[in-house]
């Protein structure tokens, strides 16, 4: 049977990387931390740009890399920011996260990374990612979850874009709030619930470099990438995404401008 097929929400466009090029094992992996150690085989699922790829070299010396991504275009820059790094033990193909392209039971460590929240049928992704991981080993997941995003000061125009993102996201046949679901989905995937820690974690934007970074790339992010296609399928004018974009850039210029991002996270012991 084919995999349930989505349409990435963002796109391959700059401001969408810019997010992506940011993220670490620190920032966006630490709940992993600890069942990383020398030796390990690691696969990162939907690595995009390769940051977080990279990094985890860093967590596993003496061990091995591989990251794979839809997307084929992004992989020059994944491994070309390995090579700049100097990762010897870090390679990257192209491959689907519904369908992935390895033997059973060939990975210590198999990691996603606001994966799931993308892809058609993130519980079959789960499937595959357990599949492919050894006995004894780890799957690891983190989600953003779209309703829990709370910032100030409110604003009409960050109320649009906020409601907006989720109907953009669930017409590409996506799933916006897949924070608070990654424990159930772990469930149907065969995971069984003593086997999975759940945590959550905040991303939090608040001193005026976080702010013109976040701010910014959502600014950007409205008009420019792949979004705002998707927004006009739901109905959204250009005027409709122009006034968001600008309530974004006055967010950037508000001194007490805050806002704090959600993610649910899991580990399920294969």
């Amino acid at each position: 049977m084919a995999s349930k097929q989505a349409t990435y929400t963002h796109g391959s466009h700059e401001s969408a990387l810019r997010s992506h090029k940011w993220r670490t094992v620190a920032n966006s992996a630490a709940f992993l931390i600890p069942h990383l150690k020398p030796g390990l085989k690691i696969l990162d699922v939907g690595c995009g740009p390769g940051t977080i790829t990279v990094d985890f070299a860093n967590y596993v010396p003496g061990g091995h890399v591989t990251g794979v991504e839809y997307n084929v275009d992004i992989l020059a820059q994944a491994r070309a920011h390995a090579t700049e790094r100097g990762a010897a033990n870090v390679e990257f193909q192209q491959g689907d996260a519904q369908a992935l392209p390895f033997p059973d039971g060939t990975f210590d460590v198999v990691h996603a990374h606001q994966v799931l929240q993308h892809v058609g049928d993130p519980v079959q992704a789960l499937r595959e990612m357990r599949r492919v991981a050894k006995p004894g080993g780890v799957v690891a997941a983190r989600e953003t979850d779209f309703a829990g995003f709370i910032w100030f000061p409110d604003a009409p125009g960050l109320r649009e874009w906020h409601a907006l993102y989720q109907r953009v996201a669930r017409g590409n046949g996506g799933e916006p709030d897949a924070g608070r679901r990654v424990k159930a989905w772990a469930r149907e995937a065969g995971f069984a619930p003593a086997a999975v820690t759940c945590s959550t974690a905040t991303w939090c934007f608040s001193t005026p470099e976080e702010r013109q970074f976040w701010g910014g790339l959502w600014a950007d992010r409205i008009v420019k990438s792949d979004f705002a296609k998707g927004a006009a399928k739901q109905g959204a004018s250009t005027e409709d995404l122009e006034r968001q974009s600008q309530a974004w850039r006055k967010w950037i210029d508000e001194e007490d401008g805050w806002f704090a991002v959600l993610h649910g996270e899991i580990v399920c012991h294969v």
